[in-house]
Order: C-alpha cells, then structure tokens, then sequence
C-alpha cells in the first residue's frame, strides 16, 4: 500500500490536511471522483496550487484533499512537491491523459452529446444558430460493402505501406489524404492532398492556407474540438484505423452560407520519414447515412460537385 511522505516532504505545514476516512479512500463517490479528477487535472495544467485553485473557483485545502483522497485510492503519488513546485510524478504523467478524456467524455456524456450505437461511438452536437456535427464510428467492413472505390485504394496502399507516409506503396494515394501532426497546441494540419475532399470543397487555394492550423480553430469551440480529439487519440494510441461518419453543415468558402456535408473518414495511423507519429485521414462523399437519427435528406441536399474524383 502506498504511504505518503513525510509531512515535511510532500507538503509543508500550513499545507496540511485532515485524515481521509477509510470509506472514502477506497470507493469515493460518483460525483466527488469527478471533483477529485478536476483536481487534478487542472493541479497538473498549472503546476501551482494557487493558480489551480483560482482556475477552479475552489479552496488550497479542497484541492489538497483531493489529491490526497486520488493518491490514497491510487496507492501511489501524483505529484513531488519541493518549494511548493509540484511535479507530476511517473504515475501522475500515465493517468493524466486518461484523466482528461474522462472529463472532457462525461461532459459530453451529460449533455447527451455522446452515446453509444450497436457498440459504436456517436458524438453529436448543436448550437442555437443551427450548426450540427454528428459523428458515429463505422464498422471497416462498411468500406468494402459498395464504399468508396478511393477509401479501399487508400486502405490498401496504407497496409502495403506499413504505415510509412513516404513508402512508394502510398505515393499514388498522397494527393488524396490529408495528415496531421500532435503538437502542443493540439493537432496541427500538415499536408492537405491537391485532389482530396477537403480541396474539392474549399478549392485548392482555401484547402492550402489550412496547412498549420490547429483543428481547435474549427467552428464549435473547445467542445468540437474534444469530439474530434477523441478518434484521432484513439488511433495514435492503438497505431491502427479507423473508419467514422460525419454529417454536418460546412461553409464552401469564407463568411458563406453553411452547406449540407456528409461523407465517410478512414483514420490511419502514420510515420513520417524521421518515425514521429502522423496521422493520415482519406475523406470521401457518403453515399448513405449510418448515424443512428440521423437521415438520408443530407445526402439529397449536398452539392452535386462535392465529391472525389477516382480513377483507380
């Protein structure tokens, strides 16, 4: 079992805080486990106790408590404290990712913005102007049962390629794809393919000026950009693919009406040449709806030139 350190080591005197009971060390309750991650996150965001106590309109000694409460549970310590600087600790930096996905997932979850159907993930989101994202992961076998022609060449180039965005296998797909790079600042767009979707909606120089611009710009906010977040960790993580479907309402061009838009979005995951992860996604026009209540009408309503033109 995980002890603390010493009082003089792990915080200092006018620090200290009451006994956790036993009860609440092991099974805290749903909501203040919530309190307790929101805690932490922030702590870990901040790195100074005041600034995280501001951020969360709390007190020292609750957000104190609730680290203590977290490392007690956990059976080891989230944070080294020396001169009231903290830390992460190793165990601290593996359970914040997860963490964070908790948080920004119930969120989301409470605002009924994310479900499950048939044991696939369905985000949604709408704001009061009209503006509509839903997006739901798609079985992979949907791309083989009378997809996308391009989507298919792509996933095969993708498999002979081992995953290396410079591979002669893939040459032939890269004017299809666009491919991400992690940062910072959240996923940085970095090569947008000249005969992909995303150029065949903006236009060529539209779709060029979006290389370097983190998708957290998009319209929708913070929230979006969690929604958006989430496939993408989930194919770093697992270095595989992924296959989604999207409808919503886009622009096709600056301070434009937004437009019906709906299509299927294979996510690979990627190397580039020096062996850092990248992140390739294929888009192609859908030629059906699969997201559980949402209908075909998107379909009828699109643009007839909003498509990808594939010649094998």
């Amino acid at each position: 079992m995980y002890h603390p350190l010493p009082m003089n080591q792990h915080m200092s005197d006018i620090e200290r805080v009451a006994p956790v009971p036993q009860a609440l060390q092991k099974d805290p309750a749903p909501a203040l486990l919530f309190e307790m991650m929101r805690s932490f996150v922030t702590l870990a965001h901040t790195l100074n106790l005041s600034h995280a106590v501001a951020e969360l309109a709390s007190t020292r000694q609750t957000v104190r408590r609730h680290i203590q409460q977290l490392e007690e549970a956990m059976g080891a310590p989230l944070f080294t404290i020396e001169n009231r600087r903290y830390s992460l600790t190793k165990v601290g930096v593996e359970a914040l990712p997860e963490a964070r996905d908790i948080l920004d997932r119930g969120k989301l979850w409470l605002d009924g913005k994310t479900r499950h159907a048939d044991g696939m993930l369905r985000l949604s989101h709408e704001e009061p102007n009209g503006w509509s994202f839903h997006q739901q992961q798609q079985p992979l076998s949907l791309i083989w049962d009378g997809g996308s022609a391009m989507l298919q060449a792509v996933l095969q180039a993708w498999s002979l390629s081992r995953g290396e965005l410079e591979s002669e296998a893939f040459r032939a797909m890269r004017p299809y794809v666009l491919v991400y790079r992690d940062s910072p600042n959240g996923w940085i767009c970095t090569e947008v393919g000249e005969k992909s979707f995303y150029t065949q909606w903006w236009g060529w120089t539209n779709a060029r000026s979006s290389i370097g611009r983190p998708i957290k710009l998009f319209p929708g906010g913070p929230e979006f950009e969690n929604m958006l977040n989430y496939p993408f960790r989930e194919v770093e993580a697992t270095f595989g693919v992924r296959l989604d479907e999207v409808v919503t309402e886009i622009p096709r061009e600056e301070g434009g009406a937004p437009v019906p838009l709906a299509y299927k979005r294979l996510l690979m995951a990627g190397r580039y040449p020096d062996k850092s992860f990248a992140l390739i996604a294929a888009v192609d026009r859908s030629t059906s709806v699969n997201i559980v209540g949402v209908d075909d009408s998107f379909l009828r309503e699109m643009p007839l030139d909003a498509k990808v033109t594939f010649a094998g």
